[in-house]
């Protein structure tokens, strides 16, 4: 692909994590949901947006549980690398560079999802797609603050009934990141690999991008593209996919 030629789109799904607060047992994308491991729901979800060349599964070095799990993923559109680190921001570097090693070019677009958000629907990547197709930096999904946020106090002042408020914060402009996230290839992995020699604390892609002073666009999302993290979240997907 020659340079001047329109962007692709590409997914890059980070899926190398333990899970351990889910409190599964294992990791918590491949724990059984409505019949199908978690991460097989994301996968196919995605699979249906026709704009996505192909979707990036970045795993563990030492997984062996994959391609039992959602058998048949690998071919034209689906792509596995075993190439995952010991963070999020480490898994989604060197799979950056696995797309890069694929020939996908610096301005390229690619969707970062978390394996655990199962409950994406095609619809609400669309809705990213369209509003940064022609943005110069990228955006995100994310929800403005609906609840009443409070700051806990110090370590110090814990009982064991729990902590206790130390001031409420003004919730107005705050949002709450999801995920797909989406920036060129050519931008978003040096912003990563800035924050990795710099020593910076990024839990998203849009945080690193922040951090050189771009301005991520924020594209409201859907308050049904939870995270599976905790216990309780599992019964609240389960609920949800067997709606569907």
């Amino acid at each position: 692909m020659q340079i001047g030629t329109l962007p692709r789109c590409f997914a890059l799904v980070p899926c190398a994590g333990v899970g351990s607060r889910a409190g599964v047992g294992g990791p918590k994308q491949y724990h059984p949901v409505a019949g199908r491991p978690v991460v097989a729901h994301t996968l196919a979800a995605l699979a249906q947006v026709s704009r996505l060349e192909a979707t990036l599964v970045v795993l563990s070095p030492e997984d062996r549980q994959f391609e039992a799990v959602v058998p048949g993923f690998e071919g034209e559109r689906g792509w596995v690398a075993r190439c995952g680190g010991a963070t999020r921001a480490e898994s989604v570097a060197a799979g950056l560079q696995a797309l890069l090693e694929r020939g996908v070019q610096p301005h390229d677009w690619v969707l970062v999802h978390d394996a655990a958000r199962c409950l994406i629907q095609p619809g609400w990547v669309d809705r990213l797609l369209d509003a940064c197709a022609d943005d110069e930096v990228g955006g995100l999904l994310a929800l403005p603050l609906a609840d009443t946020l409070k700051e806990e106090v110090g370590s110090a002042d814990l009982t064991s009934l729990g902590p206790r408020v130390a001031r409420t914060i003004d919730r107005s402009g705050k949002w709450a990141a999801q995920t797909p996230q989406m920036f060129r290839l050519g931008l978003l992995r040096p912003a990563l690999l800035h924050a990795q020699a710099s020593g910076s604390a990024v839990t998203d892609e849009s945080s690193a991008i922040e951090a050189l002073g771009h301005a991520p666009r924020l594209v409201r999302g859907d308050a049904f593209n939870v995270k599976v993290t905790w216990p309780e979240d599992f019964a609240l997907a389960e609920r949800l996919l067997g709606g569907r």
